[in-house]
């Protein structure tokens, strides 16, 4: 009886230190959760440009055989000058077009002209439209002094988003140096990779892990967000050439339907057919008109070219990353949805295809 009892109180007191251990890491878990917490986002960022970008420092190694802190450095250094130059062409176009909306607006030269009669007959908000484009080319200034409330509101939504891109543009400044830091250890930080997935996957599986998450992190930068931001770079500069109106916003949409994976032309075209409308056919707009089209389906010619190395991700999948980042983060979602979603859908699969064989039929030894 009194080995019993003894038995017992081993076990709970077993129990016990187990359950305070485990409280203890816990604790200890979520405080550093907390402190981390705040450069969460940077420091995720940093690692897919760093993962993305260090072939390039390998190949600038070979090259110029510089230490790996000095062609890290040197690495930033370009990436930060051939980002920031199309930016600033962006911004500033951006500004300038709404600068010389709201003179247009203050001058009230601009005027609104009537609609057209068969706009009433469009069914639905046919009616409604016509009257309200109607009243707008009588009196534009009453339209809008009517629907002021309504303005404001959206006024908020779009400087709260231009605060949004201001500041993942900010974020994104801080990751790139910060990816130079880690591209500047990358052989310790692969082999600290490697180690922490031996350690959770097993040896045999843990290397694989880590190549499976590198190649796809490489795939989706390259292939998706890479070739989005080179389409926009090659349309915004043909349009902040040529002055189309709002050539910093056009830009911005097109980076943003690169990602979701809809066509640029949804963009171009109607810019090519103002162009035309405006200017009508000349040399510098024809030039313009097949600049623009090539340069909307340069994504046809790079997609193969960098999509199909490293692993094959679908596109819904991609899709659904850009759009769930953006409605969970904000801008900075719009470019981490779509990789750590891809990473974590091709761990999936590749848990799902690792069966236990099937033990031969026959007499049990």
């Amino acid at each position: 009886m009194q080995s019993g009892f003894k038995l017992d109180s081993v076990l709970s007191r077993g129990l016990l230190d187990v359950l305070i251990k485990a409280g203890l890491v816990a604790a200890l878990v979520i405080f550093a959760y907390q402190v981390f917490q705040p450069f969460l986002e940077l420091m995720l960022w940093a690692v897919i440009l760093a993962v993305t970008l260090y072939p390039l420092q390998r190949r600038l190694l070979r090259t110029t055989r510089l230490r790996q802190g000095h062609a890290a450095t040197l690495l930033v250094v370009l990436v930060l000058v051939v980002l920031l130059v199309p930016i600033y062409l962006v911004v500033a176009s951006i500004g300038e077009s709404l600068e010389s909306l709201v003179g247009l607006l203050k001058s009230g030269a601009w005027r609104v002209p009537p609609p057209p009669d068969a706009v009433a007959g469009w069914p639905l908000l046919g009616a409604k439209l016509h009257a309200l484009w109607l009243a707008a080319s009588q009196s534009l200034s009453g339209v809008l002094n009517h629907y002021l409330p309504d303005l404001k509101g959206a006024g908020r939504v779009v400087l709260g988003a231009a605060a949004s891109a201001g500041g993942a543009f900010l974020l994104f400044i801080g990751a790139v140096l910060v990816s130079g830091v880690i591209m500047a250890f990358g052989e310790q930080g692969q082999r600290a990779a490697q180690r922490i997935a031996m350690r959770v996957s097993g040896e045999a599986r843990g290397k694989p892990i880590a190549q499976l998450c590198t190649a796809t992190i490489r795939a989706v930068a390259q292939g998706v967000i890479g070739i989005a931001f080179i389409q926009m770079l090659l349309i915004g500069v043909g349009f902040v050439l040529k002055g189309v109106p709002g050539a910093g916003m056009l830009a911005i949409v097109v980076l943003m339907l690169g990602i979701a994976q809809a066509p640029a032309t949804l963009v171009t075209l109607p810019v090519i057919a103002y162009v035309f409308s405006t200017e009508g056919f000349t040399a510098m707009t024809i030039l313009f008109a097949v600049y623009t089209f090539v340069a909307g389906l340069a994504d046809n010619v790079l997609k193969p070219l960098l999509l199909g190395r490293g692993v094959d991700v679908p596109m819904p999948v991609v899709l659904i990353g850009a759009l769930g980042g953006m409605v969970a983060k904000g801008v900075i979602g719009l470019f981490l949805g779509p990789v750590i979603l891809a990473v974590t859908y091709n761990l999936f699969w590749q848990w799902v295809d690792q069966q236990v064989p099937e033990r031969p039929d026959g007499p049990a030894a």
